[in-house]
């Protein structure tokens, strides 16, 4: 029988899954999308109805885009209309110059709790003179949207009117003069201020009063006419002290109480130098403003020395005021006077917008404050990317050093607060802080900040901190976590994926990271990528940027835990996505319950999910709404309510008696136990809306033996086709119960009925998530005890045949041996019981010597059932099983398990069957040469009488490797020394001279000399067999190489043995002899060999030469198995 894993394959449920936002119905609203329609979006309620805010923040005509708010009201139909609330027109701050082009009003949209709402506009701006300052602006509106006031908490007031009076070196080193006009008119055309202008040399002339011109263009007429003061001297002091003394009076049209600012242009050092000092110290205590400007013209013309132009530098540079950085400027001619007017111009202007004497002392006038907003139980949080955080501490940044940096890191960006049992913490993100991007915790006591954490984002522009979001999921009023987006993360293939930090709030109110939320994989728009992309978005940025906008979602899913969405609107080629979290305790599930994707093309409708808001119930049905924002529209959707739907099943009989079938139940032509199945079902609705006597469909599914492949049960009568389950669709109200009957058709073992179970419709309400849709219940047996469980008490033994089992050895012709099982049952019937058997792959099942068994193979297990349907109590069973050897796997050891089962609890019995030497012969053999060739040289010399083996020739050794081994030596008889020679019997030899042509010597074609070698049962052998080869032959001889063969053999005796590998068991070796030529190959021996080796082909000519060989015995001869027997032979070479 086949068990499947988890379950039988059943139909899925469409109606199970556990989001309740209805992404297919709700209200769609349509605005421009260059006007960025749709940036912010709030759910709104007032005397008049239910609302959506969308924000719009650049709408307007493309010259003056102010940006404004639209009201939409909900349940207009299909097409609803949105009415423009024209916030820019009645928004504005008494007493400013104001600049309201531009001030994309609608980027912030807040409710406020006690009724109305903030819109803000960060990029609206006021004059200061000439300069434009981007200070930001929020209008209070009323719930029924009227403007009740606006503020701007950002602006500074402008300081005074300037009095500017221009002090120009006149003397003749000036040239040419052109170009201080030209200077002059330059500075001059944008400056709607009082201006006066004096000149100097030797003496000094007023040639410009500061009341003296209404208009500019006059101004500018009588500047372009202005002759130069000439002079051989440059009275700088002078020049100076009388602007002091009489260009800032009354007379001459001084302002009172306005400040002063003079500009100094000079191109050399003064001649009355030594009155400076004193003269600049009274434009001190005169509050006098000095810009200094040095000319470096003539010391460039007249190649002055670097230390002279340093002293004029220093000189110019100490009557500027501090701090110099600010108030210098040096250019290297006349010309260049045009290169800094417009640094000038912003340094002199900024000066109106400022309180102190610092030209770079801006801490709000930048601000564009209402760029985020946030509301608290101490009120409005406004944040402000382009300001300062006054007062400053090093926690947020140190003063003038960092103000740089802190302004780049754009404290501000967003902002949040923290409700703690020990007071509310505030929050603020800085996402481009250190380009990684960090969030600030502080606490505010008066005017005191006090910092208490910082987090600190991990890749470098993420943006991290640029979305924040505190939750209060179980809704005790104390923060649970805070959420901070960093939607600019890159993902593995450098897309901007984005991913969200979740921190939880520890008892001492500490921040502590506890995961990360990320986005389904997105795939980038590219020109190499661009299946299913729209033309218009390819190359464009690319990813989910998931993060983007987070919200608090007042309990979708009717739990009591408060929940969230999170925008990722570049995903699917920039339509957009949002993916909703449920909360869970006191955070929020990792998983994302519900993607929501945008309903926009991508193209005049995009970035679905740039705002989220959820608060409000839109459309009367007891449940938060959830209103997503993009750029070109905004869509409201609804949410369903969530059922609450609980499932049980009893059984009639509760207990199965396989002795005793039911009445009248038969299948398959026998008597068996019918079982009657009721299920019951009871529903409910979570949310406070009268819903009774609605009801809805559900649909379940009822499966037997559903852990099993092949059904031991079915249904009588099924309606549907299939025995073992039913599918059911019907209705319910409050509660329903219907019943089912099934018979069993074999029942060896409890069988379990499978019941899965919803709402049949996606209509209406949506099943809880929490809840379980499925039911598992077991039918239990008869007999079983008082606990309905059956506690059988199985006895397992099994024993072989063999009586002796140290001994042995299975020969050729008794290869097959049997196992000897006996099984007994002590207890409880066993239902179900089985003897499993699982072995070694040396051995073969063969087959089970008992009539009424079954048993299945499957690889190296047997699977036997023991007993129909169950094995009784106190009854014993015995029965054999018969195996044979495999000769295919030769291991030294047979191993079988045996297991008894019943309900696939086992009783284990192992045990190895088999423990000794292998039962079988597998010799191991091999051979290996030291040398195998040997060379004789032409004419070498030899002794003509032999004493000694050792002048015969060189020796050639063979080793031939056997497995098993045993030390035994060789009877080799007569064939070692033939001869006797040694010193008392010597041999003369006189060799012939002859010519040897036959280029391979055998013993296939030639008499050879042979011996035997027996060698008993061990383990590993060694033969070493030493030939000496008679030299004098070969010297003599006339040849050029030729090879002898040595042939060896193993036999195996005993016939008994499985021979598992015959067909290697020769080994040959072959010994060249080469001769080589004293003093080189004649070239005629090359040309004959060169034609012998062509008629070899055609012709081959036999001789038999003999030659004696000598041996000499090997040490020791090991072979595994019995009465083995290695043959050797060799050819001969008469001498």
């Amino acid at each position: 029988m086949q068990y499947l894993k988890l379950a039988t394959a059943l139909v899925l449920l469409p109606c199970v899954l556990s989001f309740n936002v209805d992404d297919k119905n709700g209200e769609t609203f349509n605005g421009p999308l260059e006007d960025m329609f749709g940036y912010s979006v709030q759910q709104f309620e007032n005397s008049e109805g239910k609302w959506v805010l969308i924000g719009s923040p650049l709408a307007g005509q493309p010259a003056k885009r102010t940006g404004d708010v639209y009201k939409c009201r909900v349940g207009q139909g299909p097409n609803p209309r949105c009415i423009k609330l024209e916030l820019p027109e009645n928004t504005t701050i008494p007493n400013l110059h104001e600049v309201k082009e531009n001030m994309t009003m609608g980027t912030t949209l807040v409710t406020n709790p006690q009724g109305g709402f903030l819109a803000c506009g960060p990029q609206y701006g006021y004059m200061c003179g000439q300069q434009t300052y981007i200070s930001g602006v929020c209008t209070n509106v009323s719930s029924t949207f009227q403007v009740l006031n606006s503020f701007a908490p950002a602006v500074q007031e402008c300081a005074k009117e300037l009095d500017i009076v221009m002090v120009l070196d006149g003397s003749n080193s000036i040239w040419p003069w052109t170009s201080i006009i030209d200077f002059l008119v330059k500075f001059l055309k944008n400056i709607e201020i009082g201006v006066g202008i004096v000149s100097y040399g030797e003496e000094v002339t007023h040639n410009v009063n500061l009341s003296q011109f209404d208009t500019t263009q006059s101004l500018l007429a009588k500047v372009k006419k202005l002759p130069q003061q000439t002079g051989f001297k440059t009275m700088t002091a002078l020049g100076i002290d009388t602007a002091r003394k009489e260009a800032f009076t009354v007379e001459r049209g001084a302002r009172p109480g306005v400040k002063k600012v003079m500009i100094i242009v000079t191109d050399g050092e003064s001649h009355d130098f030594y009155n400076l000092d004193k003269v600049i110290k009274e434009c001190e205590e005169d509050d006098i403003e000095r810009f200094g400007i040095a000319v470096l013209g003539d010391y460039n013309r007249n190649n002055r020395s670097i230390k002279e132009v340093k002293k004029f530098i220093e000189e110019i540079q100490s009557i500027s005021s501090d701090p110099v950085g600010d108030h210098f400027f040096n250019v290297s001619d006349e010309f260049a006077l045009l290169n800094i007017v417009d640094a000038l111009g912003s340094r002199i202007f900024a000066l109106e917008a400022t309180s102190g004497n610092y030209t770079s002392s801006f801490e709000m006038e930048m601000s564009q404050a209402g760029f985020s907003a946030h509301t608290s139980k101490e009120g409005v949080m406004l944040g402000a990317v382009g300001g300062t955080v006054v007062p400053l501490n090093a926690d947020f940044q140190d003063p003038l050093d960092e103000r740089k940096e802190s302004l780049a890191g754009y404290v501000g960006y967003a902002v949040q607060s923290a409700s703690t049992p020990n007071g509310e913490l505030y929050i603020t993100g800085a996402p481009r802080y250190n380009h990684t991007g960090r969030v600030i915790v502080y606490k505010l006591d008066g005017e005191i900040i006090t910092v208490t954490q910082v987090l600190k984002g991990e890749q470098i522009g993420s943006y991290f901190g640029s979305v924040l979001q505190t939750v209060d999921v179980d809704q005790d009023s104390y923060t649970d976590i805070l959420l901070v987006g960093a939607p600019m993360f890159m993902g593995p293939e450098r897309e901007e994926q984005g991913q969200v930090y979740v921190y939880k709030l520890n008892e001492k109110g500490l921040f502590e990271h506890q995961t990360t939320l990320k986005p389904d994989n997105q795939t980038c728009c590219t020109s190499a990528h661009s299946n299913g992309c729209t033309i218009i978005n390819i190359n464009g940025p690319c990813g989910a940027r998931f993060g983007t906008a987070i919200a608090e979602v007042s309990d979708l899913d009717l739990d009591g835990n408060r929940d969230v969405a999170i925008g990722a609107p570049l995903e699917n080629d920039h339509k957009g996505a949002v993916y909703v979290y449920h909360g869970a305790k006191k955070t929020i599930k990792e998983k994302y319950v519900q993607r929501i994707p945008g309903p926009g093309d991508g193209v005049k409708t995009k970035f679905f999910g740039q705002s989220i808001h959820g608060v409000m119930d839109l459309n009367g049905d007891g449940i938060i709404d959830i209103t997503i924002g993009g750029l070109g529209g905004a869509s409201l959707f609804w949410s369903k309510d969530v059922a609450e739907l609980y499932a049980n099943m009893t059984f009639d009989p509760n207990k199965i008696n396989l002795q005793q079938p039911s009445e009248d139940c038969v299948l398959g032509e026998r008597a068996t136990v019918c079982v009657k199945t009721r299920v019951c079902f009871s529903y409910s609705v979570k949310s406070e809306k009268d819903h009774t006597n609605l009801g809805t469909a559900i649909k379940y599914n009822l499966t037997l033996d559903s852990l099993r492949a092949k059904s031991r049960a079915a249904f009588v009568n099924p309606d549907d086709k299939s025995e073992r389950k039913v599918q059911v669709t019907a209705n319910i109200i409050d509660a329903l119960c219907l019943e089912h009957s099934f018979a069993n058709l074999d029942f060896r073992d409890p069988i379990m009925i499978s019941l899965e179970f919803g709402l049949a419709e996606d209509t209406g309400p949506v099943l809880d998530g929490d809840l379980p849709t499925s039911l598992n219940k077991t039918i239990p047996l008869v007999d079983c005890g008082s606990d309905d469980k059956c506690i059988a008490d199985l006895s397992l033994k099994a024993v072989n045949n063999f009586p002796i089992l140290s001994s042995l050895v299975i020969k050729a012709n008794k290869e097959k041996f049997h196992v000897l099982i006996t099984i007994r049952n002590s207890q409880d019937n066993a239902y179900n019981t089985k003897v499993m058997l699982s072995f070694t792959e040396n051995i073969n099942y063969v087959k089970v010597k008992a009539n009424d068994k079954v048993c299945s193979l499957n690889n190296t297990k047997v699977e036997c059932a023991v007993g129909y349907p169950f094995l009784k109590s106190n009854v014993e069973e015995v029965f054999e099983i018969l195996f044979e050897v495999n000769p295919a796997h030769v291991w030294k050891e047979i191993q079988i398990n045996v297991t008894a089962t019943r309900y696939s609890k086992p009783w284990c019995h192992s045990f190895d069957l088999f423990s000794q030497d292998s039962p079988h012969s597998n010799n191991g053999y091999d051979r290996h040469m030291k040398e195998d060739h040997i060379i004789v040289k032409e004419g070498e010399q030899y002794p003509s009488i032999f004493n000694h083996t050792s002048v015969i020739g060189e020796e050639v050794k063979i080793i031939y490797m056997v497995r098993p081994t045993y030390c035994r030596p060789c009877h080799i008889r007569d064939l070692i020394n033939p001869l006797k020679i040694n010193n008392n019997n010597t041999h003369t030899i006189n060799p012939k001279k002859e010519t040897l042509s036959v280029f391979l010597v055998g013993c296939k074609d030639h008499p050879c000399k042979s011996f035997v070698c027996s060698i008993p049962h061990v383990n590993n052998s060694q033969v070493n067999v030493t030939f000496r080869v008679w030299k004098p032959t070969f010297i003599k001889a006339e040849f050029s190489s030729l090879h002898m063969i040595v042939n060896a053999t193993l036999e195996n005796l005993n016939t008994d043995l499985f021979v598992l590998s015959a067909t290697n068991y020769a080994r040959d070796v072959k010994i060249q002899v080469s001769k080589e030529a004293l003093g080189g190959i004649p070239l005629w021996i090359i040309i004959v060999s060169i034609l012998i080796g062509l008629l070899i082909l055609a012709l081959v000519i036999f001789a038999l030469w003999k030659v004696c060989v000598c041996l000499q015995p090997s040490v020791c001869l090991c072979l595994q198995g019995t009465n083995n027997r290695l043959y050797i032979g060799s050819s001969q070479i008469e001498q």
